[in-house]
């Protein structure tokens, strides 16, 4: 699929543009550790998120297990500088089938969607890694930034509007993230670029996957609440923001 084609539904999806400024600030050399930096941890980031939906809404404990077993060794990089990174490279397995709860409301489809999901996201992370040690970036704690939390923040707390709220964020992360990486590749260096490019297909999948989720669990129509969490996406997006990340605001 043509790169215009696979962004289109992107574009109409988001309600605002990634600003030029942010552009040219991602694009500053000087900027490029804390771009990647933050890149891999959005990578777990996003592994972790679709990991806990799946626990909380579709699996019995041992399948839960297992799947907080699959990211430990990630988990134990990133936060506990356990391992090295190229020892990530056959740690993407997870132990066991994952079996749906039977009085789960959710079922396979959750638990389908979101393995696959993790399984990329964490593929992509030791990518990440990869570009990291082409670079000579070392990676070093950072602190997150305030683009997630500031769209967590108006999920309603009560189920299954929590659920639903949950996966249209996810639907946005993954849509902002792919309209960057398509912004950023012709204008990085060639390797970086390419990287970038062959994220695009799953990155745009997810956006879909996460969207058709919080429509099928909803079971009515849902654009009022898209629409408003596209709204508090672009304020996060166009708002002056004075810690550049990867999701970050204006540059001030």
């Amino acid at each position: 699929m043509p790169i215009q084609k696979l962004l289109e539904p992107i574009s109409n999806f988001l309600k605002c543009e990634t600003p030029n400024q942010w552009i040219a600030e991602a694009i500053n050399k000087d900027n490029l550790p804390v771009l990647l930096i933050d890149h891999l941890v959005c990578e777990l980031k996003a592994a972790q998120s679709a990991m806990f939906l799946i626990r909380k809404y579709a699996v019995d404990k041992e399948s839960g297990d297992a799947l907080l077993g699959w990211l430990k060794p990630f988990e134990q990089f990133i936060y506990c500088k356990e391992g090295t990174w190229q020892e990530l490279a056959n740690k993407n397995k997870l132990s066991k089938s994952i079996i749906p709860k039977s009085n789960s409301p959710y079922g396979q489809e959750l638990i389908d969607k979101m393995v696959l999901l993790i399984k990329e996201e964490l593929h992509h992370f030791y990518q990440v890694l990869e570009m990291m040690n082409e670079y000579e970036i070392e990676y070093k704690h950072i602190t997150p930034g305030r683009y997630a939390k500031g769209m967590l923040r108006h999920v309603k707390t009560h189920e299954p509007e929590t659920l639903i709220d949950k996966l249209i964020c996810g639907a946005y992360i993954e849509a902002r993230s792919c309209e960057r990486f398509a912004k950023l590749a012709p204008l990085v260096d060639k390797k970086l670029g390419e990287f970038y490019l062959s994220l695009l297909r799953s990155e745009a999948r997810h956006y879909q996957d996460y969207l058709t989720l919080a429509e099928d669990i909803a079971g009515t129509d849902i654009t009022e609440r898209i629409d408003y969490f596209g709204d508090v996406e672009a304020e996060l997006i166009l708002a002056l923001d004075d810690d550049f990340k990867f999701h970050s605001g204006m540059p001030k």
